[in-house]
Parts: structure tokens; C-alpha cells; sequence
């Protein structure tokens, strides 16, 4: 006998993808814009982590593309970053969903410094090369807000029995 399996929760997910665009974009201070976490990506990797199946490469190029609008990049830039990161997290999914919540934070450090470095490969292509240090603080600050970040949606999965 062949069950089939109905996903769920779609609109959770496209919610909450809605919600890190909305944060990528959210006016800050100055001061604060130079730390903003990489929302998009953060949810981006938790969501391909939690459910493998269903979440990947072709989401995360659609959310880059999103997010390349909104920022006003170049069409493609994030796009190209985002799917980098989503087939990554999809290959190393299973060793990343074991780990503790300070080892997976390192595992995002890593992965987002891997998308801020192939942001800046292709600022550099198009001459517009970062302006300081000050350019990799997301990666940290997005590596700090992961606990919460995975709670909070893990949390919203379990809720609304996304699966």
C-alpha cells in the first residue's frame, strides 16, 4: 500500500521568508545597518536544514532574487550567493540538524561568511569593492542570532505542523 503525504504549512514558510525580506530592508540607525544579520539567509538555512524535501536551491535563487530588488543589486548577486548557501546546507544538513546550538551557529558563521565572500567576488567583478572590515560584522551578528532564529521557528514549525 503507497501512502502519499500531503505537505503542510506552506504559508508558514512563505510568511516567514516574507518576514526576512521585510527585516533585510527595515530602516536602522547607520550604525546598526553595518550589523544587520543576514536575514534572509539565516532563514534561508533553517528552513533547509528543517525540511530537506521540500526547501533548496531553486528557493533560495527565488528569495535572492527578492532580495536583489530590494536591495538594489545587481539582478542575480544574492540570487547566485543564496543558492550557494541553500545547496551547501542541503548537502550538509544532516550533520548541521545534530549539532548543538553553538555548533550550528559556527556552521552558519561559515556558511554566511561564504555568502558575504561571493558578494564581494562579484562587487569586486563590478568594481564596487567593500568599503571596511566593517563588512564582514553580519556574518557575526548573524552567527549570534541563530539560537534565536532557530527557536523561534522551530517553534512556528512544530505550531503549525509544517512538514
Amino acid at each position: 500500500m503507497v501512502t502519499h503525504s500531503r505537505h503542510s504549512g506552506g504559508s508558514v514558510i512563505l510568511v516567514t521568508f516574507i518576514l526576512a525580506l521585510f527585516l533585510t530592508v527595515a530602516p536602522m540607525p547607520e550604525w546598526a545597518g553595518t550589523v544587520r544579520p543576514e536575514w534572509a539567509a539565516l532563514f534561508l538555512i533553517y528552513w533547509v536544514i528543517a525540511l530537506p524535501q521540500r526547501i533548496g536551491v531553486g528557493i533560495g535563487w527565488t528569495l535572492g532574487i527578492f532580495v536583489d530588488i530590494l536591495r538594489g543589486a545587481v539582478l542575480g548577486q544574492h540570487a547566485f550567493a543564496l543558492l550557494i548557501v541553500a545547496y551547501l546546507a542541503l548537502k550538509l544538513h544532516q550533520r548541521i540538524r545534530v549539532y548543538p546550538l553553538w555548533q550550528q551557529s559556527l556552521s552558519i558563521l561559515v556558511l554566511v561568511t561564504l555568502y558575504q565572500l561571493v558578494l564581494l567576488w562579484i562587487n569586486g567583478i563590478i568594481g564596487k569593492p567593500a568599503s571596511s572590515w566593517t563588512y564582514w560584522l553580519p556574518a557575526f551578528t548573524s552567527m549570534l542570532m541563530w539560537p534565536a532564529v532557530y527557536v523561534i521557528l522551530r517553534s512556528l514549525r512544530r505550531g503549525f505542523g509544517v512538514h
